[in-house]
C-alpha cells in the first residue's frame, strides 16, 4: 500500500511504541536506569515532534486522507498510554498516582472516542480538537518528558554539585517534585477536556435512536 508522507510518520509513530515499551521495560542489568531514562525521552520526544509534523504537512500539502484520520489519534493514544505503563513499572514511588492517571486517561479517551464515532456517523458532525484537548495532549507530554528526564538532571546537578564542593553529596533521589506538578497538571487537563467534550456533544446522544 503506497502512503504518503504524514501516513508514513504516523506508522512510525505507532511502531515506535513497542520499542518505548521494550528500553523503558528492560532490566538495569542490560541497561542502565538513567540510560533508560535517556533513550525513552528521546524516544517519546521525537514521537511527539512527528504527530505534530504530520499534521502540518497533510494540512499545508492536501494530504489528509481517510487513513491518517483513523490512525494519528490511534497511534496517539498508544503512544502515550505505553509511556505511562512504562513510568508505571519504572517509578514505583509515582505507582499509586500513576495507577490513578492511567485509568483516567484511559477512561477518558475511551469516551470521547466512543462518542466522536457516534456523533459523527449519526449527526454528521466533525468533533474537532479544541484548545482544552490541545492542552491535554501538550501537558501530558510535558509530564511523561519531565518523569524521565527529572532523575537524569537530578544526577546531573549532583555531579556538577560535587565538582564544585568536592565531595560526595547526600541527594534525595526521590524527591520528584517536577514530576508530581506535572502529572497533577495533566490529570486536571485530562478530566476537564473530557468532561467539556461530554458536556458539549451530549445533546447528540439520543437514548432512544
Amino acid at each position: 500500500m503506497k502512503m504518503n508522507l504524514p501516513n508514513k510518520l504516523t506508522v512510525l509513530r505507532l511502531c515506535l511504541v513497542p520499542v518505548l515499551l521494550l528500553v523503558g521495560m528492560l532490566p538495569e542489568s542490560i541497561i542502565p536506569f538513567h540510560i533508560s531514562c535517556v533513550v525513552c525521552a528521546v524516544l517519546f520526544i521525537g514521537t511527539s515532534v512527528t504527530d505534530m509534523l504530520d499534521g502540518k504537512i497533510a494540512r499545508k500539502h492536501g494530504l489528509i486522507t481517510d487513513f491518517g484520520k483513523f490512525l494519528d489519534p490511534v497511534a496517539d493514544k498508544f503512544m502515550v498510554i505505553g509511556a505511562l505503563f512504562v513510568i508505571l513499572y519504572k517509578f514505583p514511588e509515582l505507582k499509586t498516582i500513576m495507577i490513578f492517571t492511567l485509568i483516567i486517561v484511559v477512561f477518558r479517551e475511551l469516551a470521547v472516542t466512543s462518542m466522536r464515532l457516534v456523533v459523527s456517523t449519526g449527526e454528521g458532525i466533525v468533533i474537532a480538537a479544541n484548545s482544552l484537548g490541545k492542552i491535554k495532549t501538550v501537558s501530558q507530554i510535558v509530564a511523561i518528558s519531565t518523569v524521565f528526564l527529572e532523575p537524569v538532571v537530578q544526577v546531573i546537578a549532583k555531579w556538577i554539585g560535587e565538582l564544585i564542593v568536592g565531595e560526595t553529596l547526600v541527594w534525595r533521589t526521590d524527591i520528584i517534585p517536577l514530576s508530581w506538578a506535572s502529572i497533577l497538571f495533566s490529570l486536571i487537563m485530562t478530566v476537564w477536556s473530557g468532561v467539556n467534550y461530554i458536556k458539549s456533544y451530549w445533546k447528540f446522544l439520543d437514548p432512544e435512536k
